[in-house]
C-alpha cells in the first residue's frame, strides 16, 4: 500500500505535459503518446484521491457490520462501498473533465489529437482554422461540463 502510494506520488508530481514529452520520445509523436501521458497522470492522481477516501471512512458502519459476524467481503459491500461510491464517481468525473482540457495542451507538444492540429494550423498561420479549433475546444469543454454536471446531479438525487 505504501509502495503504491509512493510511486503514485512520484508519477503525480510530474505534470502531464512532461509525461507527453517523455512518451513522444519513447513511442513517437502521436495520440498514443498523449493517451499514455494523460493515463499515467490520471491514475496517479486518482490513486491518491481514492486511497484518502478509504482512509477517511466512518468506522461506525464497519464495526457494526463486523459485529454481526459478516466476513470481509460483506463488510466491504455493505459498509465501505456505500461510503466511497459517490466520492469515487465524483473524482472520476472530475478527472475526466481535466483530461478533456489537458488533451489540447498535451497535443501541442506532440501528443496528437486536437492540440497537434491546433499547433500545425498555428505554424501555417492559418488563423481562421486556429480560431475554429479554439471554438471547437471550448464547445467540447462546455458539453463535457454539462454532461458531468448532469451525472453529478443524478448521483446526488
Amino acid at each position: 500500500y505504501i509502495l503504491i502510494r509512493t510511486v503514485a506520488t512520484v508519477f503525480r508530481s510530474i505534470e502531464a505535459i512532461v509525461w507527453a514529452i517523455i512518451f513522444c520520445v519513447w513511442v513517437g509523436i502521436g495520440p498514443f503518446a498523449g493517451m499514455l501521458a494523460l493515463w499515467i497522470h490520471s491514475i496517479a492522481s486518482l490513486i491518491k484521491l481514492y486511497s484518502e477516501q478509504i482512509e477517511n471512512i466512518d468506522p461506525g458502519p464497519v464495526e457494526a457490520i463486523k459485529a454481526t459476524g459478516a466476513h470481509t467481503l460483506q463488510v466491504w459491500r455493505y459498509a465501505v462501498v456505500p461510503q466511497i461510491l459517490a466520492p469515487y464517481l465524483a473524482f472520476t468525473i472530475y478527472r475526466w473533465d481535466i483530461n478533456i482540457r489537458m488533451a489540447t495542451i498535451v497535443g501541442f507538444v506532440g501528443g496528437g489529437g486536437i492540440g497537434l492540429a491546433l499547433y500545425q494550423q498555428q505554424q501555417m498561420l492559418a488563423w481562421r482554422s486556429v480560431g475554429l479549433i479554439m471554438w471547437l475546444i471550448a464547445l467540447v469543454v462546455w458539453v463535457m461540463d454539462m454532461i458531468s454536471g448532469y451525472i453529478r446531479n443524478k448521483l446526488v438525487t
